[in-house]
């Protein structure tokens, strides 16, 4: 017998073991694939997820301030709002959502489904109703047939406009980064960003910054050893629970793909990643980081830019002489 297949199976099974030791190592792990989705749902709700007709204007739509093509965000500190309003905080990205603990910076959705009917009622982001809207959804034939089709026989309602947008939303994970690679035993880092990295880990930005999310997972003081000095009047965490206690904690964002989700912060004050590091630093671990070490970490940073999601653009059902028109302007 060839002693070749053995000692392929067996470096196969070294580089395995060794793979899983860095990965047990390691405070941050890869993403992984999407699981257990129901594609029937993730269709209908791309569909409502770009369609603003959701809104009172007609031109705001999920992908307003998640956009597909830009992070999941909208790269303003913070959204536009119907009627051109000021949002008061950051839109955080779409991407990866599905592994956060909570949803909004505040945490006061429990999880994807809880958070996508909050948008669409609120005045200041799409200013309609969920009655408005599911009126609209079921004045279009087609959208009634494939609510249909996804759901059973009965009446659309919110629960089932929201089920689907967050079906939808949980397959918008980023994988594949050059980081996931490394943690997996590929060669995909240069010398500057795994200095940039071990930095991250030893100066502490990973008490926070962890798991497959690289944040996320907790709601932490935005100014732990210096206060942080802003305009924006949201107290975080405190407004949800009413304990004093929580006021100006926020849910950790996550790091993945955060060289494309500028501006940073939940007041959009920061432009650069070198800025937001900077503060970062000062503010929550009482360091000052060179300039050299600055550059180290945002070059570690970048390497978290995951595999976009690949879509293409759902073309939407027409509306009917029936469907209430948009009024931008009222």
């Amino acid at each position: 017998m060839s002693l070749k297949p053995l000692l392929t199976l067996s470096t196969a099974l070294t580089t395995l073991l060794a793979t899983g030791l860095v990965l047990a190592q390691e405070p941050i792990q890869p993403i992984a694939l999407v699981h257990n989705i129901n594609l029937a749902q993730v269709e209908l709700g791309k569909k409502l997820f770009f369609d603003p007709r959701l809104s009172k204007s007609g031109f705001i739509s999920c992908n307003s301030c998640h956009n597909m093509s830009m992070g999941g965000s909208d790269n303003l500190k913070t959204s536009i709002g119907h009627k051109w309003q000021q949002g008061p905080i950051n839109a955080p990205t779409v991407l990866n959502s599905s592994l956060n603990l909570a949803q909004f910076w505040d945490g006061r959705a429990a999880d994807l489904q809880e958070q996508a009917g909050g948008p669409i009622a609120n005045p200041g982001e799409m200013a309609s109703t969920h009655t408005l809207a599911i009126d609209v959804l079921a004045s279009i034939p087609q959208y009634r047939i494939e609510f249909e089709q996804v759901f059973g026989k009965g009446e659309i309602d919110i629960d089932k406009v929201t089920v689907a947008i967050a079906e939808f939303e949980k397959t918008l994970v980023t994988p594949n980064s050059r980081f996931d690679r490394w943690l997996m035993g590929e060669n995909t880092l240069t010398e500057q960003e795994l200095a940039g990295y071990n930095l991250f880990k030893n100066s502490g930005c990973v008490a926070c910054h962890n798991g497959p999310a690289v944040g996320g997972n907790s709601f932490q003081k935005m100014g732990v050893v210096k206060p942080y000095q802003t305009d924006n009047k949201a107290q975080g965490l405190a407004g949800v629970t009413g304990n004093d206690a929580d006021r100006f904690k926020f849910k950790v964002p996550t790091l993945r793909n955060v060289e494309l989700t500028y501006p940073y912060f939940h007041d959009g004050e920061s432009d650069t990643l070198t800025e937001a590091v900077e503060i970062m630093g000062k503010l929550q671990l009482g360091r000052t980081f060179t300039d050299e070490e600055n550059a180290l970490i945002v070059s570690f940073l970048k390497t978290l830019t995951g595999d976009q999601p690949s879509l293409i653009l759902p073309i939407l059902p027409p509306s009917t002489d029936q469907t209430l028109r948009p009024t931008p302007f009222d």
